[in-house]
């Protein structure tokens, strides 16, 4: 490298930008084609891609046949935010230039970034055609497909390049993990923890001790989980999405003491975190202290009345309760905000069935019945209302349906023998 480029470089480096530039832009005045390529990349690096830009279309005007300057044209449009300019540089280069390969890969991030999913993978596969060997590529596929949750096609392309040092050493990418991911999200967890840990051996990633203290937690691994979700929490105490994850595994050893102060410091950092408040909710009924866990649901919901997790735990503790008020009020508040579930019907018609108001009661069981007609609690506690209203009809026609559903329940054939006499 040019010394007079070489000082400009640490004069930057220094703070003295101005100063630095101006001598780039000397060397420049007085560069041949090879500097100008190496001040070129030099700008592009410095953020300044439009001077970057210029001495490309220079050299482009020159080389018209070096697809490399071709490429780096594009990723010059592509920061600018020329994307179409950008495809244009890259559907120049030909199958037969050794940078086919990098084109396709710049054209699909392209695509992708504008939501042309299948001509990015197109683009994908028309590069694993033309180098079906290339490791950075087969990668990519791999991630395409990971973004896309089509997880097993995914598998077979990280699963090629797990031990390549192009992807590894060089590019400094972690397949181990993405593979992991894969595996967690199609139910192989023995295979996800296997290769999460042999990816966070590469080097420690938010992402991968997520993924791995997560998929411990789903197979019941709850010391491992409470470790790699800990870590996680030590070097990025920012990642909130942790302290639910972390409090729960807590929960599951019965360690509740942890798990409040795990809770508590979540909710420091995130103080609308709905799925701190549900766990939090969870873990003040795991402690006895229930009026706190229906107070932290009523949070939730505050916070977001679409949260049906929160919406359900609430009406069931109401329903334990048998405060039936409190069931009605709720689902009254939740109506006016314009929040509907199915299931809603059968709080509402129990609850109006308790405090006898059978002719309302009735017609939320209608509803629920409509929704949920092969479930046999439901249909048990929709005749009985119905019954007790004096529509007998009704109610023995969902007695026989239960009879259908499952010919064992002879309690209810006695029912509707008593009945029908």
């Amino acid at each position: 490298m040019d010394s007079k480029l070489e000082r400009a470089i640490q004069l930057i480096e220094k703070g003295q930008h101005e100063e630095g530039l101006i001598q780039i832009e000397e060397v420049r005045e007085k560069a041949g084609d090879e500097m100008k390529r190496t001040i070129a990349e030099l700008y592009y690096e410095l953020g300044l891609v439009d001077r970057a830009l210029e001495i490309i279309e220079e050299l482009m005007f020159r080389y018209p046949d070096h697809g490399e300057l071709f490429a780096f044209a594009a990723e010059c449009y592509s920061e600018l935010g020329k994307e179409d300019d950008a495809i244009d540089m890259l559907t120049e280069i030909k199958k037969d230039d050794p940078v086919y390969v990098q084109a396709q890969l710049l054209l699909a991030d392209i695509y992708q970034s504008q939501g042309l999913e299948e001509v990015a993978e197109q683009k994908l596969l028309s590069g694993e055609k033309a180098a079906p060997n290339e490791p950075i590529l087969l990668y990519a596929l791999g991630e395409f497909y990971l973004s896309r949750g089509e997880y097993q096609q995914s598998i077979p392309y990280f699963k090629k390049v797990m031990y390549e040092k192009k992807v590894v050493d060089e590019a400094g990418l972690n397949p181990f993990l993405q593979i992991a991911e894969a595996y967690g999200a199609t139910g192989q967890f023995e295979d996800a923890l296997i290769n999460y840990r042999k990816g966070l051996e590469i080097g420690e990633d938010p992402n991968g001790l997520f993924g791995y203290g997560y998929t411990a937690l789903q197979m019941g691994e709850f010391e491992t989980s409470i470790k790699q979700l800990t870590r996680l929490k030590e070097i990025d105490p920012d990642y909130t999405t942790v302290y639910p994850f972390l409090a729960k595994a807590y929960r599951h050893q019965n360690q509740l003491k942890e798990a409040l102060i795990v809770l508590e410091e979540g909710l420091r950092r995130d103080e609308y975190n709905e799925e701190l408040y549900l766990e939090m909710a969870k873990a003040q009924f795991a402690s006895s202290n229930v009026e706190a866990g229906k107070d932290y649901l009523q949070k939730v919901i505050a916070i977001n009345p679409s949260n049906l997790t929160a919406v359900k735990e609430l009406l069931l503790y109401f329903m334990d309760s048998e405060d039936y008020e409190s069931v009605l009020d709720l689902l009254s508040f939740l109506e006016e905000l314009g929040e509907y579930d199915p299931l809603f019907e059968r709080y509402k018609g129990k609850a109006l069935y308790e405090v006898n108001d059978l002719g309302n009661a009735i017609k939320a069981y209608a509803n629920a019945v409509e929704e949920f007609g092969e479930d046999e609690e439901i249909l048990e506690e929709a005749a009985f209302a119905y019954l007790e209203a004096g529509e007998k009809e009704s109610g023995i026609k969902l007695l026989h349906k239960i009879i259908e559903l499952n010919p064992e329940r002879l309690d209810v054939k006695e029912r509707v023998s008593h009945l029908s006499i």
